[in-house]
This record gives structure tokens, C-alpha cells and sequence, in this order.
């Protein structure tokens, strides 16, 4: 119902402006008062965080991908289409290292994690880079929609389970040569034979496992729990790719519930439907730095 809804774009994004700190205190007070707080994290929480995926991060990891195929940034790169299973296992390999094993540069989700801490809190996110739970959110309280960078599965799929690949991606970043992985390592499916997949919602082929149809259970039964009650709806960085999993669905929760509140934080893109507006507010700049205010405070 909301695709063509009315919105209003926050343009306050400055920290001496007395309407954005009126904004930053009436979202601390909902939040502070709150029986219940639903983050929503899309990728621009993550930028935040400093997984940027251009510039001069991309440029010093792939610095060899760059020169020979003169890609422009790692997202797009991931979906080129390698000659050699060696050489995309390479990519990808190092891909997940930097972005699901390294941690993030910036301390964004361990702020975001002391303000939610002593509250009952639940995340959804459309990010795969596992931060949430590195940085010590309680893993029965997160909902990762769209797949994880950790896992592998089938790429038919003959099987609906996906396997942890730390050990053997960390052997493929150690061992690669000339932009290549050692045939003995590229991955095949156990059952199959088929070579494996990043457990990555791109098409209809993803693995919903055990795993995350037990956290989809959990998440709906928060939100079950917390449909009357003081609920916070707070949207951190999320886009227009995907508005149906988190924006949309927020602003229906708010609307439906006289005493829930709709927090959005995002650089470029926050905004609010004309029919909850009194019910929230809008801050139009970085994360990290919204968070780090509360921290200071």
C-alpha cells in the first residue's frame, strides 16, 4: 500500500541546526521510553561502519581483478563471469574474508548494540556480513533475511542446509596464486557433485535452511508480542532495493498502532509517509555519528 504513499525527506542532517537536535532528542526520549525496539539494518549501516565496497578499500584488496578487468567496485565484480571456477573462488573467497571475517573498521554496530542493551530488542536485517553478531548481539534476537556471507549451499539446490566456510575460505585467501585458488579447494556439493553457491538471496535458488526458518519464526513472534505495546520501529540505512522486507513493513506496523513510534536514520535517503508522521522522526545523516551522539550524551 505504500509505493506510491506520500513521503516527506528529511534534510536536517546538521549537527548545529536546532531542528536536527530537537530530532536527535525527541528519538532519544521514544527510544529511552520504549517497551520494545525493532531495528531494521540495510546496507547503509554497514557503510557506516566503514565495509565500504569502492574506493580505496576495493582498490587495495583487488588491486589485481581491478587492473585486468577494470572493474569499478566489489559488488559488481562479484557477479562477473569468471572462466575458471579457480579464478571465482579467488575473487569471491577474498570477497568474504574482508567483509564477513574481518571486523568492521568503525565501532558503529558496538554503539548500536549499547543502545539497544537492557531493552527487548529484535533486529531484522537485510545485511549478510554478520556484524551484528560479532559485535555481541544475542544471535536469538537477529533475523538475516537475505543469506550470509558464511555460509555455502547448494547451487541447484539438490538440499535445503548450507555449510559454515571459514576454515576453507581462509585456506583459499592463503593459498591463491596469480588470481587463482588450487583446484583441490573449489567447492562441490556433498550430495550432488554440483559446485557450490553463496548462500545469497539473488534468485530463486537461495537456501531458506533449519536456521533461518527458525529465526523467521522468532522474529514474528516479537512482533506477535509487541503489536500493541510501545514499540520503537527503528530503520537504520536501509534502501529503496528491497522496501517490502523492512521500510514498508514498518511504516504498516507503526501506522496500525497508535502508541509505536518509526525512527529513520540515513545519510541520503530518510524519509516518512505522510500518514505517520506525528508518530515519528526523521534524521537525514551518518549513522555512525547519530549513534556516537547518543554514546556522548
Amino acid at each position: 500500500m505504500y509505493s506510491k504513499t506520500k513521503t516527506i525527506k528529511s534534510t536536517d542532517g546538521c549537527w548545529n541546526n536546532p531542528k536536527t537536535e530537537h530530532l536527535m532528542d525527541k528519538a532519544k526520549n521514544l527510544l529511552k521510553n520504549a517497551d520494545a525496539v525493532v531495528v531494521g539494518a540495510g546496507a547503509g549501516l554497514s557503510t557506516s561502519a566503514g565495509f565500504t565496497y569502492s574506493g580505496k578499500r576495493f582498490e587495495e584488496c583487488f588491486s589485481d581483478f581491478i587492473e585486468k578487468y577494470g572493474f569499478g567496485d566489489m559488488y559488481s565484480a562479484g557477479f562477473y563471469p569468471y572462466d575458471t571456477l579457480e579464478e571465482y573462488w579467488a575473487y569471491w573467497s577474498r570477497y568474504i574474508f574482508i567483509n564477513r571475517y574481518q571486523d568492521a573498521p568503525k565501532p558503529v554496530y558496538h554503539d548500536l548494540l549499547d543502545l539497544v542493551q537492557g531493552k527487548d530488542y529484535f533486529v531484522l536485517t537485510t545485511n549478510v556480513d554478520h556484524c551484528f553478531q560479532k559485535a555481541g548481539f544475542d544471535k536469538d534476537r537477529l533475523f538475516y533475511t537475505q543469506g550470509d556471507y558464511g555460509l555455502w549451499q547448494c547451487s541447484k539446490p539438490c538440499h535445503e542446509k548450507t555449510y559454515d566456510n571459514e576454515s576453507v575460505v581462509r585456506r583459499m585467501v592463503a593459498k591463491q596464486k596469480n588470481m587463482r585458488i588450487p583446484s583441490e579447494l573449489v567447492p562441490y556439493c556433498p550430495v550432488c557433485g554440483a559446485p557450490m553457491s553463496m548462500n545469497l538471496r539473488a534468485d530463486d535458488t537461495f537456501v531458506e535452511d533449519s536456521g533461518w526458518h527458525a529465526a523467521a519464526i522468532r522474529y514474528q513472534d516479537f512482533i506477535c508480542r509487541h503489536q500493541k505495546s510501545k514499540t520503537v520501529y527503528l530503520e537504520l540505512g536501509v534502501g529503496a532495493n528491497t522496501p517490502g522486507i523492512i521500510k514498508y513493513p514498518f511504516w504498516q506496523m507503526t501506522l496500525d498502532n497508535p502508541q509505536a513510534a518509526y525512527i529513520c536514520i540515513n545519510l541520503s535517503e530518510a524519509y516518512i509517509p505522510e500518514k505517520i508522521k506525528k508518530q515519528s522522526v526523521c534524521i537525514g545523516d551518518d549513522i555512525g555519528k547519530v549513534l556516537q551522539f547518543y554514546k556522548e550524551d
